[in-house]
């Protein structure tokens, strides 16, 4: 990084580059991260170093208030939430949030709230989100569906009952049998970008898919919800088909439909970044990862990026690589780079 923009980012206190480079005060002959949340020099009497290492060598003391030579406070709380979650996924039937406050040394109150900074979701509703993680996995094996919520720990039928359709996209039972009386409009038309496939259940959106053949799509669909019934769209959804046309050819503000999503909960976290980002703008990977509070989770970043069935309506094509280079587009990157130049953004 160039020293000015160093400079910029010691002004702002930003956390995320702690562990990039170390600053130091001339007048005061102490170094400190970033995030230093001390009252800051002047610029003249300040000096950047790559490392503590270099810092110290050149005369320089370590600062006791943000104490540059250990773990920041971002890295330590983010260990603490990694245990806590990794103690969640691992117990049948849930840990009370003292118990789990007790375990990382902290105050429930205090770890309440550094666990929903770090995850988006309280440790009851992380909770909640291994269970139905665990449930979608058991419902493809399991002989019935009460036999599947029970070994992934839920209590009673009722609880999971709750929350099925916003977890799965349908009915447990449905879901286990491979969409197995789930009506699925859709139709497969030409577009600008080559065939579309859009998709719908009764309750939104469940797919904006594009290929170069009608039967790539069609065998997708069929792959997906491989016993449900596939039927022509009703005139509600002829109107979307339209509206994902025109946006296609004039993408401008945000496509507003009802989306059916299924997905985990840090997927539906990302896919919610994405509809965020402004028409004709990019983001990498890693800035994403940052917007969401988790700046180590580039790869799982990526990975819910591949794994969003939805074109367009959830704009993965605005995420790119650090420096704009394209990569991670399931539909091809020249359909990625098409889109954001129609957007007008980069490319």
């Amino acid at each position: 990084m160039e020293d000015e923009a160093r400079w910029a980012a010691v002004l702002a206190k930003n956390k995320q580059l702690d562990g990039e480079f170390v600053f130091a005060v001339k007048t005061t002959g102490i170094y400190c991260r970033p995030s230093c949340p001390a009252k800051p020099a002047k610029r003249q009497n300040v000096e950047f170093f790559d490392t503590t290492v270099l810092a110290a060598g050149a005369g320089y003391r370590a600062c006791k208030r943000c104490k540059p030579d250990g773990p920041s406070q971002e890295c330590t709380r983010h260990d603490l939430v990694l245990q806590a979650c990794q103690a969640i996924e691992q117990s049948e039937s849930g840990l009370l949030l003292d118990d789990l406050a007790a375990m990382v040394g902290l105050s429930p109150h205090h770890f309440h709230r550094i666990f929903k900074a770090g995850t988006g979701l309280t440790p009851k509703q992380y909770h909640k989100a291994v269970q139905a993680r665990r449930v979608t996995l058991a419902l493809q094996g399991a002989s019935s569906v009460t036999e599947a919520l029970y070994d992934a720990g839920f209590s009673s039928s009722g609880r999971f009952y709750e929350d099925a359709s916003s977890n799965l996209g349908m009915s447990p039972s449905s879901f286990r049998q491979g969409g197995a009386g789930e009506q699925i409009r859709h139709t497969i038309e030409p577009c600008s970008l080559g065939m579309l496939l859009v998709a719908a259940t009764p309750r939104g959106v469940c797919a904006i898919e594009f290929a170069d053949s009608r039967d790539v799509l069609l065998a997708r669909l069929q792959a997906r919800f491989s016993k449900a019934v596939l039927q022509a769209g009703d005139d509600q959804f002829k109107q979307w088909v339209a509206q994902i046309l025109r946006y296609l050819d004039q993408p401008t503000g945000a496509l507003d439909l009802p989306l059916d999503v299924q997905g985990t909960v840090f997927q539906r976290r990302v896919w919610k970044a994405l509809q965020e980002i402004p028409t004709g703008q990019t983001l990498s990977y890693t800035e994403l990862a940052q917007r969401l509070g988790q700046p180590t989770a580039v790869r799982a970043v990526a990975s819910a990026c591949a794994n969003n069935q939805i074109a367009v309506a959830i704009p993965c094509h605005r995420v790119v690589r650090a420096g704009g280079a394209l990569a991670g587009f399931r539909w091809g990157l020249e359909r990625k780079a098409e889109l954001l130049r129609r957007e007008g953004g980069d490319s």
